[in-house]
């Protein structure tokens, strides 16, 4: 399918749009990410996903902020989310609603599988860090996995947005 611009940027979503979209058992946990333009792909990756609801954790910018809804495309309007103080916080809620919820951190960790091992069965909380120093040491104390993408070039790490993109789908892959 060929999109246009107008097709590639829709910047709203009915209520009836919404109504209809199944929404997957999946929450997206920010821990500190410092980019808004990473927020933004992160909301807009959501929605892609059909994600129950973004957690903005820490430092992470929060809506309404330009440079998050120029990168979401809007996406900040019609993906639920929420902030809270730390990603523990976010984590120990989650656990508390429903103890079901996997808690995956995705980080270069000693104790992290490659992320193609791991099981992703729904529902499921995946938690990603700062830019920087990765995801906290307590969230990752707190998680009931911790997963990576193997790195086989010269550079050691991916953009985070991407990184949770290639983890998400393969979520995805394993829960249809």
């Amino acid at each position: 399918m060929k999109l246009n611009a107008k097709k590639l940027r829709r910047t709203s979503a009915s209520p009836k749009d919404l109504s209809e979209i199944k929404k997957n058992d999946i929450y997206i946990i920010l821990d500190n990410v410092l980019d808004t333009y990473n927020v933004g792909a992160i909301f807009r990756l959501a929605d892609a996903v059909a994600a129950k609801k973004v957690i903005l954790c820490g430092y992470t910018e929060t809506p309404p902020n330009s440079r998050i809804k120029k990168a979401s495309i809007n996406t900040t309007e019609w993906v639920d989310w929420e902030y809270c103080e730390s990603a523990v916080d976010a984590l120990r809620k989650l656990k508390n609603q429903n103890s079901k919820v996997k808690t995956i951190a995705i980080e270069q960790n000693p104790k992290s599988i490659q992320y193609t091992k791991a099981n992703y069965n729904f529902p499921i909380a995946l938690v990603v860090g700062n830019e920087t120093h990765g995801v906290t040491k307590e969230a990752l104390e707190f998680a009931d996995q911790i997963v990576e993408l193997p790195m086989h070039g010269v550079n050691v790490s991916l953009n985070v947005m991407v990184t949770l993109a290639i983890v998400l789908y393969k979520a995805l892959e394993k829960n249809s």
